[in-house]
């Protein structure tokens, strides 16, 4: 049993250190792309620190995201957990909930569906 878990975490431990590397290539070219869009030069090492900073914080954001839906007793996040993870951030809240309505008002039938499908479970 302990060799499983071992193997387990050290695969966990492989998937996180690439999911890093992916998403520290991907905000050092949007940094670096953003720069030249401004004219700004930007150096290695703050971009590097950028990207650091930014799985850090995407990382914290995925952990209240799981504490949000696990304390409403559900299994996924939903949209009101995001705007949740939000709320210290007026700005950033308002934009978030326009952005619900966005999608709410796109697609008004899929919360129907949903409702309805919910039902049929419980029967």
């Amino acid at each position: 049993m302990e060799s499983a878990d071992a193997n387990s975490e050290v695969e966990n431990d492989e998937v996180m250190k690439l999911l890093r590397d992916k998403f520290r290539l991907s905000a050092i070219a949007i940094t670096e792309s953003q720069a030249k869009q401004n004219g700004m030069a930007v150096s290695k090492v703050v971009v590097t620190c950028i990207a650091d900073l930014a799985f850090k914080y995407t990382e914290r954001l995925a952990k209240d995201l799981h504490l949000f839906a696990q304390h409403a007793n559900r299994k996924s996040v939903n949209m009101e957990d995001v705007i949740l993870c939000g709320h210290r951030n007026e700005h950033l809240s308002g934009l978030l909930r326009t952005f619900s309505n966005d999608l709410k008002a796109k697609d008004p039938q899929s919360e129907r569906k949903r409702k309805k499908e919910a039902k049929k479970i419980d029967k």
